[in-house]
Protein backbone atom coordinates (compact mmCIF):
# COMPACT_ATOMS: atom_id res chain seq x y z
CA UNK A 1 0.00 0.00 0.00
CA UNK A 2 2.60 2.53 -1.14
CA UNK A 3 -0.04 5.25 -1.47
CA UNK A 4 -0.78 5.28 2.28
CA UNK A 5 0.15 8.70 3.59
CA UNK A 6 -1.53 9.08 6.99
CA UNK A 7 -1.71 6.39 9.66
CA UNK A 8 -3.16 6.48 13.13
CA UNK A 9 -1.57 5.05 16.26
CA UNK A 10 -3.13 4.39 19.65
CA UNK A 11 -2.23 2.52 22.83
CA UNK A 12 -5.02 0.74 24.68
CA UNK A 13 -5.43 -1.32 27.83
CA UNK A 14 -3.10 -1.28 30.82
CA UNK A 15 0.16 0.62 30.49
CA UNK A 16 3.55 -1.05 30.55
CA UNK A 17 7.21 -0.36 29.88
CA UNK A 18 8.03 -0.32 26.18
CA UNK A 19 5.01 1.50 24.78
CA UNK A 20 6.93 4.70 24.11
CA UNK A 21 9.57 2.67 22.31
CA UNK A 22 6.80 1.32 20.04
CA UNK A 23 5.54 4.83 19.33
CA UNK A 24 9.06 5.93 18.48
CA UNK A 25 9.63 2.96 16.15
CA UNK A 26 6.37 3.57 14.27
CA UNK A 27 7.19 7.25 13.77
CA UNK A 28 10.78 6.57 12.73
CA UNK A 29 9.74 3.97 10.16
CA UNK A 30 6.62 5.68 8.84
CA UNK A 31 7.89 9.25 8.74
CA UNK A 32 11.59 8.68 8.23
CA UNK A 33 11.30 5.56 6.08
CA UNK A 34 8.21 6.19 3.97
CA UNK A 35 7.58 9.89 4.28
CA UNK A 36 4.14 9.31 5.77
CA UNK A 37 2.34 11.16 8.53
CA UNK A 38 1.58 9.55 11.91
CA UNK A 39 -1.38 10.73 13.98
CA UNK A 40 -1.18 9.82 17.66
CA UNK A 41 -4.61 9.24 19.19
CA UNK A 42 -4.79 10.13 22.87
CA UNK A 43 -6.19 7.90 25.63
CA UNK A 44 -6.97 4.92 23.43
CA UNK A 45 -10.51 4.67 22.11
CA UNK A 46 -11.61 7.31 24.63
CA UNK A 47 -9.76 9.90 22.57
CA UNK A 48 -12.00 9.05 19.61
CA UNK A 49 -15.11 9.85 21.63
CA UNK A 50 -14.19 13.48 22.23
CA UNK A 51 -14.94 16.29 19.80
CA UNK A 52 -12.66 17.39 18.41
CA UNK A 53 -10.91 14.05 18.45
CA UNK A 54 -8.00 14.03 20.90
CA UNK A 55 -5.16 13.46 18.45
CA UNK A 56 -1.98 15.10 17.21
CA UNK A 57 0.58 14.61 14.48
CA UNK A 58 3.77 12.98 15.77
CA UNK A 59 7.06 14.29 14.40
CA UNK A 60 10.55 12.81 14.22
CA UNK A 61 11.72 15.72 16.35
CA UNK A 62 9.55 14.43 19.20
CA UNK A 63 11.83 11.40 19.59
CA UNK A 64 15.35 12.77 19.60
CA UNK A 65 15.86 12.35 23.35
CA UNK A 66 14.75 10.15 26.20
CA UNK A 67 11.07 9.48 25.50
CA UNK A 68 11.60 5.89 24.34
CA UNK A 69 13.44 5.16 27.61
CA UNK A 70 10.34 5.98 29.68
CA UNK A 71 7.68 3.58 30.85
CA UNK A 72 4.02 4.39 30.37
CA UNK A 73 2.73 5.92 27.15
CA UNK A 74 2.98 9.54 26.06
CA UNK A 75 -0.32 9.05 24.22
CA UNK A 76 -2.21 7.92 27.31
CA UNK A 77 -4.41 4.84 27.42
CA UNK A 78 -7.61 3.40 28.85
CA UNK A 79 -8.56 -0.01 30.16
CA UNK A 80 -12.13 0.92 31.11
CA UNK A 81 -15.24 0.38 29.10
CA UNK A 82 -16.18 -1.60 26.03
CA UNK A 83 -17.22 0.91 23.36
CA UNK A 84 -19.89 -1.52 22.20
CA UNK A 85 -21.32 -1.63 25.73
CA UNK A 86 -20.12 1.55 27.42
CA UNK A 87 -21.30 2.23 30.95
CA UNK A 88 -22.68 5.72 31.52
CA UNK A 89 -22.51 7.71 34.79
CA UNK A 90 -26.13 6.77 35.57
CA UNK A 91 -25.38 3.06 35.16
CA UNK A 92 -27.03 2.72 31.76
CA UNK A 93 -25.09 1.29 28.83
CA UNK A 94 -24.70 2.57 25.29
CA UNK A 95 -23.15 1.32 22.08
CA UNK A 96 -20.67 4.10 21.22
CA UNK A 97 -18.94 2.28 18.39
CA UNK A 98 -20.47 4.51 15.72
CA UNK A 99 -19.17 7.62 17.47
CA UNK A 100 -15.68 6.10 17.61
CA UNK A 101 -15.81 5.23 13.93
CA UNK A 102 -17.01 8.75 13.20
CA UNK A 103 -13.96 10.04 15.08
CA UNK A 104 -11.67 7.85 13.03
CA UNK A 105 -13.30 9.07 9.83
CA UNK A 106 -12.64 12.67 10.89
CA UNK A 107 -8.92 11.88 11.12
CA UNK A 108 -8.91 10.73 7.46
CA UNK A 109 -6.58 7.81 8.10
CA UNK A 110 -5.34 5.31 5.55
CA UNK A 111 -4.57 2.73 8.27
CA UNK A 112 -4.51 2.30 12.04
CA UNK A 113 -1.97 0.64 14.33
CA UNK A 114 -3.41 -0.49 17.66
CA UNK A 115 -1.14 -1.50 20.55
CA UNK A 116 -2.93 -3.60 23.15
CA UNK A 117 -3.52 -6.88 24.92
CA UNK A 118 -5.98 -9.56 23.88
CA UNK A 119 -9.04 -7.66 25.13
CA UNK A 120 -8.06 -4.37 23.50
CA UNK A 121 -7.13 -6.03 20.22
CA UNK A 122 -10.47 -7.87 20.16
CA UNK A 123 -12.33 -4.56 20.53
CA UNK A 124 -10.17 -2.80 17.94
CA UNK A 125 -10.66 -5.63 15.46
CA UNK A 126 -14.42 -5.52 15.96
CA UNK A 127 -14.38 -1.77 15.32
CA UNK A 128 -12.20 -2.24 12.25
CA UNK A 129 -14.48 -4.86 10.76
CA UNK A 130 -17.54 -2.71 11.38
CA UNK A 131 -16.00 0.45 9.97
CA UNK A 132 -13.79 -0.95 7.22
CA UNK A 133 -10.62 0.22 8.98
CA UNK A 134 -7.22 -1.05 7.81
CA UNK A 135 -5.90 -2.33 11.13
CA UNK A 136 -2.56 -3.78 12.26
CA UNK A 137 -2.14 -4.92 15.87
CA UNK A 138 0.91 -4.91 18.15
CA UNK A 139 0.76 -7.11 21.29
CA UNK A 140 1.57 -5.61 24.67
CA UNK A 141 0.85 -7.04 28.07
CA UNK A 142 2.99 -7.65 31.13
CA UNK A 143 1.11 -10.94 31.56
CA UNK A 144 2.46 -12.28 28.22
CA UNK A 145 -0.78 -14.13 27.57
CA UNK A 146 -1.54 -12.99 24.00
CA UNK A 147 -1.64 -16.01 21.70
CA UNK A 148 0.40 -16.56 18.53
CA UNK A 149 3.49 -14.70 19.79
CA UNK A 150 6.23 -15.84 22.14
CA UNK A 151 6.58 -12.40 23.69
CA UNK A 152 4.49 -9.28 24.22
CA UNK A 153 5.86 -5.84 24.99
CA UNK A 154 6.13 -5.08 28.70
CA UNK A 155 6.56 -8.63 29.98
CA UNK A 156 10.30 -8.68 30.48
CA UNK A 157 10.35 -5.32 32.23
CA UNK A 158 7.73 -6.59 34.68
CA UNK A 159 9.76 -9.76 35.24
CA UNK A 160 12.84 -7.64 35.87
CA UNK A 161 11.06 -5.63 38.58
CA UNK A 162 9.79 -8.79 40.27
CA UNK A 163 13.23 -10.41 40.12
CA UNK A 164 14.81 -7.32 41.67
CA UNK A 165 12.20 -7.44 44.43
CA UNK A 166 13.27 -10.99 45.29
CA UNK A 167 16.90 -9.88 45.26
CA UNK A 168 16.00 -7.19 47.80
CA UNK A 169 13.81 -9.43 49.94
CA UNK A 170 16.30 -12.25 50.36
CA UNK A 171 18.81 -10.44 52.64
CA UNK A 172 16.14 -9.07 54.97
CA UNK A 173 14.44 -12.47 55.05
CA UNK A 174 17.72 -14.08 56.12
CA UNK A 175 18.45 -11.35 58.66
CA UNK A 176 15.15 -11.89 60.48
CA UNK A 177 14.50 -15.61 59.83
CA UNK A 178 11.30 -14.88 57.94
CA UNK A 179 9.21 -16.23 55.12
CA UNK A 180 8.81 -13.47 52.55
CA UNK A 181 5.75 -13.66 50.31
CA UNK A 182 5.85 -11.61 47.10
CA UNK A 183 2.56 -11.05 45.25
CA UNK A 184 3.05 -10.19 41.58
CA UNK A 185 0.65 -9.28 38.80
CA UNK A 186 -0.83 -11.89 36.49
CA UNK A 187 -4.49 -11.37 35.67
CA UNK A 188 -5.15 -14.97 34.66
CA UNK A 189 -1.71 -16.30 33.77
CA UNK A 190 1.32 -17.07 35.92
CA UNK A 191 4.10 -16.15 33.50
CA UNK A 192 5.49 -13.31 35.62
CA UNK A 193 5.45 -15.32 38.84
CA UNK A 194 7.03 -18.38 37.25
CA UNK A 195 9.74 -16.57 35.30
CA UNK A 196 10.71 -14.14 38.05
CA UNK A 197 10.49 -16.88 40.67
CA UNK A 198 13.03 -19.00 38.84
CA UNK A 199 15.31 -16.05 38.08
CA UNK A 200 15.05 -14.68 41.61
CA UNK A 201 15.68 -17.92 43.50
CA UNK A 202 12.21 -18.43 44.96
CA UNK A 203 11.57 -21.52 47.04
CA UNK A 204 7.83 -21.65 46.30
CA UNK A 205 5.98 -20.40 43.21
CA UNK A 206 2.19 -20.40 43.03
CA UNK A 207 0.45 -19.80 39.70
CA UNK A 208 -3.23 -20.00 38.73
CA UNK A 209 -2.60 -22.80 36.24
CA UNK A 210 -1.59 -25.28 38.95
CA UNK A 211 -3.53 -26.27 42.07
CA UNK A 212 -1.76 -26.08 45.41
CA UNK A 213 -2.08 -27.30 48.98
CA UNK A 214 -0.85 -25.37 51.98
CA UNK A 215 0.53 -28.54 53.54
CA UNK A 216 2.82 -29.02 50.52
CA UNK A 217 4.09 -25.46 50.88
CA UNK A 218 4.59 -25.98 54.61
CA UNK A 219 6.50 -29.21 53.91
CA UNK A 220 8.87 -27.33 51.61
CA UNK A 221 9.54 -24.71 54.27
CA UNK A 222 10.15 -27.41 56.87
CA UNK A 223 12.60 -29.11 54.49
CA UNK A 224 14.51 -25.84 54.15
CA UNK A 225 14.70 -25.58 57.95
CA UNK A 226 16.04 -29.12 58.13
CA UNK A 227 18.76 -28.12 55.68
CA UNK A 228 19.79 -25.27 57.97
CA UNK A 229 18.03 -22.48 56.08
CA UNK A 230 16.37 -19.81 58.24
CA UNK A 231 14.27 -18.12 55.54
CA UNK A 232 12.15 -18.80 52.47
CA UNK A 233 10.96 -16.82 49.43
CA UNK A 234 7.44 -17.39 48.10
CA UNK A 235 6.10 -15.86 44.87
CA UNK A 236 2.37 -15.88 44.18
CA UNK A 237 0.49 -14.57 41.13
CA UNK A 238 -2.42 -12.27 41.98
CA UNK A 239 -4.94 -14.56 40.25
CA UNK A 240 -4.17 -17.55 42.47
CA UNK A 241 -7.28 -18.57 44.38
CA UNK A 242 -7.80 -19.72 47.95
CA UNK A 243 -7.68 -23.42 48.70
CA UNK A 244 -11.47 -23.42 48.37
CA UNK A 245 -11.21 -22.04 44.83
CA UNK A 246 -12.34 -18.49 45.63
CA UNK A 247 -10.74 -15.50 43.91
CA UNK A 248 -9.21 -12.96 46.29
CA UNK A 249 -10.22 -9.46 45.22
CA UNK A 250 -9.95 -5.89 46.42
CA UNK A 251 -12.90 -3.50 46.23
CA UNK A 252 -12.01 -0.25 44.46
CA UNK A 253 -13.80 3.09 44.45
CA UNK A 254 -16.99 2.89 42.44
CA UNK A 255 -17.58 -0.72 43.37
CA UNK A 256 -15.12 -2.28 40.91
CA UNK A 257 -13.31 -5.38 42.13
CA UNK A 258 -9.75 -6.15 41.09
CA UNK A 259 -7.34 -8.95 41.91
CA UNK A 260 -5.23 -8.34 44.98
CA UNK A 261 -4.77 -9.76 48.45
CA UNK A 262 -3.90 -13.40 47.83
CA UNK A 263 -0.37 -12.72 49.06
CA UNK A 264 -1.70 -11.84 52.51
CA UNK A 265 -3.92 -14.93 52.46
CA UNK A 266 -0.97 -17.18 51.60
CA UNK A 267 1.25 -15.48 54.17
CA UNK A 268 -1.30 -16.01 56.91
CA UNK A 269 -1.87 -19.64 55.98
CA UNK A 270 1.86 -20.36 55.91
CA UNK A 271 2.25 -18.76 59.32
CA UNK A 272 -0.57 -20.88 60.73
CA UNK A 273 0.83 -24.09 59.21
CA UNK A 274 4.50 -23.61 60.13
CA UNK A 275 4.68 -21.07 62.95
CA UNK A 276 7.05 -19.05 60.78
CA UNK A 277 7.06 -15.27 60.87
CA UNK A 278 5.83 -14.06 57.50
CA UNK A 279 5.89 -10.74 55.69
CA UNK A 280 4.05 -9.88 52.49
CA UNK A 281 5.03 -7.50 49.69
CA UNK A 282 2.55 -6.63 46.94
CA UNK A 283 4.34 -5.22 43.89
CA UNK A 284 1.21 -4.08 42.07
CA UNK A 285 1.76 -1.28 39.59
CA UNK A 286 5.49 -1.06 40.29
CA UNK A 287 5.74 -3.76 37.63
CA UNK A 288 4.29 -1.39 35.03
CA UNK A 289 6.65 1.52 35.72
CA UNK A 290 10.36 2.09 35.37
CA UNK A 291 12.51 2.19 32.24
CA UNK A 292 11.90 -0.68 29.81
CA UNK A 293 14.54 -3.37 29.73
CA UNK A 294 16.77 -3.80 26.69
CA UNK A 295 14.65 -6.70 25.47
CA UNK A 296 11.40 -4.74 25.69
CA UNK A 297 12.99 -1.85 23.81
CA UNK A 298 14.22 -4.28 21.19
CA UNK A 299 10.85 -6.02 20.75
CA UNK A 300 9.09 -2.65 20.65
CA UNK A 301 11.40 -1.54 17.87
CA UNK A 302 10.95 -4.77 15.91
CA UNK A 303 7.17 -4.72 16.27
CA UNK A 304 6.81 -1.04 15.39
CA UNK A 305 8.88 -1.31 12.23
CA UNK A 306 7.18 -4.54 11.13
CA UNK A 307 3.71 -3.06 11.69
CA UNK A 308 4.49 -0.11 9.40
CA UNK A 309 5.95 -2.44 6.78
CA UNK A 310 2.73 -4.47 6.84
CA UNK A 311 0.79 -1.31 6.04
CA UNK A 312 3.18 -0.55 3.18
CA UNK A 313 2.53 -4.06 1.84
CA UNK A 314 -1.24 -3.64 2.15
CA UNK A 315 -1.53 -6.48 4.68
CA UNK A 316 -4.21 -5.72 7.25
CA UNK A 317 -6.16 -7.50 9.96
CA UNK A 318 -2.79 -8.85 11.12
CA UNK A 319 -0.88 -8.83 14.40
CA UNK A 320 2.88 -8.69 14.55
CA UNK A 321 4.70 -11.10 16.83
CA UNK A 322 7.92 -12.92 17.63
CA UNK A 323 8.62 -16.60 17.11
CA UNK A 324 11.83 -18.60 16.74
CA UNK A 325 13.97 -15.45 16.82
CA UNK A 326 12.07 -13.91 13.93
CA UNK A 327 9.48 -11.17 13.51
CA UNK A 328 6.25 -12.69 12.26
CA UNK A 329 2.70 -11.63 11.55
CA UNK A 330 -0.44 -13.67 12.03
CA UNK A 331 -4.15 -13.16 11.39
CA UNK A 332 -5.48 -10.92 14.14
CA UNK A 333 -8.44 -13.27 14.59
CA UNK A 334 -6.05 -16.11 15.42
CA UNK A 335 -4.14 -14.02 17.93
CA UNK A 336 -7.13 -12.79 19.94
CA UNK A 337 -8.84 -16.17 20.27
CA UNK A 338 -5.74 -17.99 21.49
CA UNK A 339 -5.06 -17.39 25.16
CA UNK A 340 -1.52 -18.26 26.21
CA UNK A 341 -1.46 -19.51 29.79
CA UNK A 342 1.48 -21.27 31.42
CA UNK A 343 1.80 -24.79 30.05
CA UNK A 344 1.72 -27.12 33.09
CA UNK A 345 4.17 -29.49 31.40
CA UNK A 346 6.21 -26.74 29.73
CA UNK A 347 9.92 -26.08 29.94
CA UNK A 348 9.75 -23.45 32.70
CA UNK A 349 7.56 -25.58 34.94
CA UNK A 350 9.93 -28.50 34.46
CA UNK A 351 12.88 -26.21 35.15
CA UNK A 352 11.31 -25.06 38.41
CA UNK A 353 10.70 -28.62 39.49
CA UNK A 354 14.24 -29.57 38.49
CA UNK A 355 15.59 -26.81 40.73
CA UNK A 356 13.60 -28.14 43.67
CA UNK A 357 11.17 -25.24 43.68
CA UNK A 358 7.80 -26.16 45.14
CA UNK A 359 4.80 -25.33 42.98
CA UNK A 360 2.48 -26.26 45.83
CA UNK A 361 1.02 -29.33 44.11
Amino acid sequence: MAEAKRIGLLTSGGDCAGLNAVIRAVVERAVGGYGWQVVGIRNGTDGLLTRPVAAEVLELSDFTGEIFRRAGTILGTTNKGDPFDYEQPDGSRLDLSDRILEGLAQLELDALIGVGGDGSLQILRRLALKGGINLVGIPKTIDNDVGATEISIGHWSAVHVATQALDHLQPTAASHSRVMVLEVMGRDAGHIALTAGIAGGADVILIPELPYRIERIAAKIEDLKAQGRNFALVVVAEAVKTEDGEAVRTLQAGGKQTYGGVGHYIGQRIGEATGAETRVTVLGHLQRGGPPTARDRLMASVFGVHAVDLIAAGRFDRMVGWRNREAIDVPLAEAVVRYQAVEPEGALVQTARGLGISLGD
